[in-house]
């Protein structure tokens, strides 16, 4: 494992969630019909799926499932993409993206019936999502969001200033956009939930089997471990923005199309019930429309799970502590003085126009990369149709626009340089648009 990758048990998920199962390390040689790389939600939901078919799938997992993204993340259930509606989409891709658009659509309610079908312990909460614009000329982003998804059928709704106000507990925002098909859920009990269900359904889970790399033999993909092989007939590659972070070989090309990004994650302490009346009385999923994101969410103990970026990451627990305490007696001035109970980081991937990277590896080998912040409801999403792919379904009929694999021109200095753009965001931010 490689020595700088952020912490994990100090999350409040990891907190506050139950252990998983113990599951083996590969040893030796295995077989099965599909291997799955990564036990997040696009690995975990493809073998889940699978395993609902009777298919025989085994996933191999470096650490333990949720250990990357899927366990980091603030938990927000968003069917929607960053930046991206239907029609760009379309313009992208045309009939694909036009079936993708329908995908991120039903991402949601994909995500909330698999946690209903399989009773998943995953404190899920489907109360919608609100995206509050900050500033009145950001109200044209609402309206384009909202105009787009009610044309595709989308349970969506445009929420003037003072709806905003009463759903949210606070007057900053000039009104927004509303699905009620979102929410929110603890993600690392959802990723933990599912790799029970995969085993309770003759799937196979190895963790701490690190992938060095795979490759192609005749009619077969090979998967190989430090102690161990995988010989399946398909495979699909679900490491997403850890994909460099324990085999430089695994898929480099992959790994430099997307820029991991350190986003920072943080609970407070329960709040009590006066507040809770006020504050977000409805428990939605809030992230609103800067670039430098103000965002929250209500867990099951009633903690608000926020959040917030740093250019510079030096001492980020102490800073933020402060700056997100402030941000929050702003929004919401009644809250008074806030302590924060956990303070905790990951990666999210990062593509240069915001679209998530779908690609075909080979004969029914699949993967994506760049969630965008988005990660939750499409990877799981995107699970099922990995699912279809590999055993069968055509191209023409699944939500998988792919495309050629195009790594960033000098992503090396990319990368040190992304967090500078939180500068020009802020920026952005700070001017009205016309």
């Amino acid at each position: 494992m490689m020595s700088g990758l952020p912490s994990f048990h100090d999350s409040h998920w990891a907190a506050v969630t139950p252990p998983g199962s113990p599951y083996p390390t590969l040893k030796g040689e295995i077989a099965a019909d599909t291997v799955v790389i990564g036990a997040g939600f696009t690995g975990l939901s493809t073998a889940l799926h699978l395993a609902e078919r009777g298919v025989s799938v085994v996933v191999v997992e470096a650490v333990e499932p949720g250990y990357g993204a899927s366990g980091r993340n603030n938990g927000q259930v968003i069917p929607t993409l960053t930046r991206m509606d239907p029609d760009d989409l379309i313009a992208k891709h045309g009939e694909a993206g036009d079936r993708f658009a329908d995908l991120v659509r039903d991402s949601a309610e994909i995500l909330f019936n698999l946690v209903r079908k399989h009773d998943l312990a995953a404190e899920a909460e489907q109360t919608g999502w609100m995206q509050p614009a900050h500033t009145p000329g950001r109200i044209k982003i609402s309206e384009k969001r909202f105009r787009q998804w009610e044309k595709r059928g989308a349970p969506v709704a445009m929420l003037s200033k003072a709806e905003m106000a009463t759903m949210t507990g606070s007057d900053i925002w000039h009104g927004g956009f509303w699905n009620r098909s979102g929410g929110h859920i603890n993600p690392l009990a959802l990723a933990r939930e599912m790799a029970r269900k995969v085993v309770e359904l003759g799937g196979a889970i190895y963790a701490r089997s690190p992938v060095d790399r795979y490759f192609r033999d005749g009619d077969t993909w090979v998967v190989v471990t430090p102690q161990g092989r995988v010989k399946a007939r398909a495979l699909v590659l679900a490491t997403h923005s850890y994909s460099a972070e324990f085999s430089a070989d695994l898929q480099p090309k992959i790994a430099r199309e997307v820029v991991p990004v350190l986003s920072w994650q943080m609970a407070t302490q329960p709040l009590g019930d006066n507040l809770r009346k006020t504050i977000i009385p409805g428990r939605q999923a809030v992230s609103d429309t800067h670039g430098d994101l103000y965002f929250m969410r209500y867990d099951a103990r009633n903690r608000l799970v926020t959040g917030g970026a740093l250019v510079v990451p030096f001492n980020g627990h102490k800073r933020l502590k402060l700056r997100i305490a402030e941000r929050l007696q702003r929004i919401f001035p009644e809250i008074g003085e806030m302590t924060f109970s956990h303070v905790w980081n990951g990666y999210i991937g990062m593509t240069d126009d915001y679209c998530p990277r779908l690609h075909q590896l080979g004969p029914n080998a699949y993967t994506w990369a760049g969630c965008n912040g988005r990660g939750v409801a499409l990877g799981v999403a995107l699970g099922r149709e990995f699912a279809a792919a590999v055993t069968g379904t055509p191209l023409n009929q699944l939500a998988m626009p792919l495309t050629d694999i195009k790594p960033l021109p000098f992503h090396g200095v990319v990368r040190r340089l992304a967090p500078l753009m939180l500068l020009e965001y802020r920026r952005r931010d700070a001017t009205e648009i016309a």
